[in-house]
C-alpha cells in the first residue's frame, strides 16, 4: 500500500495553469525524487499534498483514504512535512525558538518549558555534528548565521514534526557537499524506520545517490515514473524537455565573425560566483543559462559594479576594467537592465523623461539638466522602441509593464553602450514586447554592441543567443553554441552534467 497517492491534481492560479495533471505515488520507507524544469508544477504539486494549497481537481490519498486538507496544520496531523523553497524562518528568533514555533513544551502550568526546548534543539542540532560549525548553538539568532546554516535549521524545524512523509524541496541548495551527504544519511536513517522523503532536487549526482524512484514532471503534468535503477541521466532528462528540435541558425552569428572581444572576464569571483571566465565579441549575443540563482545574476551584477568582483580580471574592448561601482561601468559604457523593475529601475514617482534620462546624466556627468536638449533625445529613443505613452512628463508608473521596461531600455540607448547586461528583462512583458526587446538586441549587436542576457526562459536563451554559457553553483560548467545549443543539452548542463 502506498503511503501517499496523488491522481489528476490541478491547479490554476488566474489565467495560469500551474498543475492540469499531477500524478505522484510514494511508497512507505521510500527516498522518491520529484523532477522537472523550472516552472513545471512540482512545488505546486508538492504544496497541494501538503495542505499549503488547496488543488482545483483530482484526489489526494495518504495509506489508501482519500484526504482534503484545510491548511498545513492539518496535513502535519497525518503525518506531512514540508521544507519549503523559501525558508520560514522568523530571523530575530533563536535557532531553538525557529525549531519549536507552535509546538513548544509545556510545563505544568502552560509555560513554555526552556529546559525541554532547548534540549531538544540540542538533540537536532546534533544531526549535523562535524558539519555545521560551531556558530549553529541552539541560543543563536537565525539572523547571524550564513545561509547554508539557516538552511540546515529549516531541515531540523522539518525534522523535529517527525513526520510520515518528509517533502524536500530544494533542500541541498545552500548546503556543501559535506553537509548535504549528511542529510543523506540521515534520510537513509528515517527510510529504515519507515519514513519516506519525497525530494526535489536539481542534482541529477544526488538523486541517483540516494532516491529509489523518480517521478518527472512537465508542463504541469507527470510524464513519467521510473526505478532509479533501471535507468539513466540522460532518459530523465528527455522526459523533463520533451521532443525537441534545433532551433534554425539564421539568426545566429556564425563563429568565424566573432573575432574581436568586446569583453573579455577571467577568474572572477564575488560571493556568489567563483571562478568565472567567459569571452563576448564585439556583436556578439550570450546567453547566460541555467537553473535560476546559480550565478547568472551575481555575474552580471560583478560586471556593473553593485556586487563588486573580490579577484580575477575584466577586460572592455582591450582595455582593463575592474567595476567597483555602477557610476564607474556606466562611463566605460555598460548598461544593465533589470527583470525587477520595482527594485532596481524604476524611479517611483518621478516622470517618464526623468527615467529616461537618469543614465546620460551619470554617464556624461551632467550637473544641469536641459530639456531643450535632452526631450528631444529621450522620446527619440523610447519612440524607437515604439513605446506607448501620453506625455514624457507623465508619470512612469502610468506605462504598463511592457511599456516601463522599453523606457528603461531606452535610458541605457541614450548612453551609447558597448556593453549591455540583459538581467531576466522579460519578466512580467507581453509577448509583443518580448518580440520588440528581441529586436533591440539584434540591431544592437549588428551595431557592435556585446550583450549578456540572463532568462528564466530557456526558451529565449535558446531562441536568441548565439552561445549560452550554463551556470551551475555559482561557475560556468558548460557553453553550448551550435549543434548543442538545444533543449537537451541545456537542460542536462543545467543539472550538473557536462554537455
Amino acid at each position: 500500500m502506498a503511503l501517499l497517492e496523488a491522481r489528476g491534481v490541478g491547479k490554476r492560479f488566474g489565467a495560469v495553469v500551474a498543475l492540469s495533471d499531477g500524478r505522484l505515488r510514494v511508497e512507505a520507507g521510500e527516498i522518491h525524487a520529484l523532477l522537472g524544469a523550472n516552472g513545471c508544477g512540482k512545488s505546486t504539486l508538492c504544496k497541494t499534498v501538503a495542505g499549503a494549497v488547496a488543488p482545483d481537481a483530482g484526489t489526494i490519498a495518504i495509506d489508501a483514504e482519500p484526504r482534503r486538507f484545510r491548511g498545513p496544520r492539518d496535513a502535519e496531523r497525518a503525518g506531512i512535512a514540508l521544507f519549503y523553497q523559501e525558508l520560514s524562518l522568523i530571523p530575530q528568533l533563536s535557532v531553538e525558538a525557529n525549531l519549536g514555533l507552535g509546538h513548544e513544551p509545556r510545563t505544568r502550568l502552560g509555560f513554555i518549558d526552556r529546559r525541554s526546548l532547548r534540549a531538544r534543539a540540542g538533540k537536532l542540532i546534533a544531526l549535523f555534528d562535524g558539519v555545521a560549525g560551531p556558530e549553529l548553538t541552539p541560543d543563536a539568532l537565525v539572523v547571524d548565521l550564513t545561509p547554508d546554516l539557516r538552511q540546515i535549521v529549516e531541515i531540523l524545524k522539518v525534522l523535529a514534526r517527525e513526520p510520515r512523509l518528509l517533502i524536500l524541496d530544494e533542500a541541498t541548495a545552500a548546503l556543501d557537499g559535506r553537509q548535504a551527504e549528511r542529510l543523506f544519511e540521515i534520510l537513509r536513517r528515517r527510510k529504515g524506520e519507515g519514513v519516506s522523503t519525497l525530494m526535489i532536487s536539481h542534482r541529477l549526482d544526488e538523486v541517483f545517490a540516494v532516491a529509489d524512484r523518480i517521478t518527472v514532471m512537465r508542463g504541469g503534468a507527470t510524464v513519467a515514473e521510473l526505478a532509479t535503477a533501471k535507468t539513466d541521466r540522460d532518459t530523465v532528462v528527455r522526459h523533463m524537455v520533451g521532443e525537441t528540435k534545433l532551433r534554425p541558425a539564421a539568426g545566429r552569428r556564425p563563429p568565424a565573425a566573432q573575432a574581436e572581444a568586446g569583453l573579455v572576464v577571467a577568474h572572477v569571483s564575488n560571493p556568489r560566483l567563483r571562478d568565472v571566465s567567459l569571452r563576448v565579441a564585439q556583436g556578439e549575443i550570450v546567453g547566460l543559462g541555467g537553473l535560476q540563482g546559480q550565478g547568472q545574476s551575481a555575474f552580471l551584477q560583478g560586471l556593473f559594479g553593485v556586487l563588486p568582483f573580490s579577484s580575477g580580471a575584466v577586460t572592455l574592448a582591450g582595455e582593463a576594467f575592474m567595476p567597483a561601482r555602477p557610476a564607474d561601468a556606466i562611463r566605460r559604457g555598460l548598461a544593465y537592465v533589470s527583470g525587477d523593475r520595482g527594485r532596481d529601475a524604476a524611479l517611483g514617482g518621478r516622470s517618464i523623461f526623468e527615467n529616461l534620462i537618469a543614465a546620460v546624466l551619470v554617464r556624461e556627468k551632467r550637473a544641469l539638466v536641459r530639456r531643450g536638449t535632452l526631450v528631444p533625445r529621450a522620446a527619440q529613443h523610447a519612440d524607437s522602441l515604439r513605446t506607448k505613452y501620453a506625455s514624457l512628463s507623465a508619470a512612469i508608473g502610468t506605462l504598463s509593464g511592457g511599456n516601463q521596461q522599453k523606457v528603461f531600455i531606452a535610458r541605457w540607448l541614450a548612453t551609447g553602450p558597448r556593453v549591455i547586461l540583459l538581467d531576466d528583462p522579460t519578466k512580467g512583458i507581453d509577448l509583443s514586447a518580448k518580440a520588440d526587446l528581441l529586436a533591440i538586441m539584434r540591431q544592437l549587436a549588428e551595431a557592435g554592441a556585446s550583450i549578456l542576457i540572463y532568462s528564466s526562459e530557456d526558451a529565449e536563451l535558446l531562441e536568441w543567443c548565439d552561445r549560452v554559457a550554463v551556470f551551475n553553483a555559482g561557475r560556468i560548467v558548460a557553453e553550448l553554441a551550435e549543434d548543442t545549443l538545444d533543449p537537451f543539452h541545456l537542460t542536462r548542463a543545467s543539472y550538473g552534467e557536462v554537455a
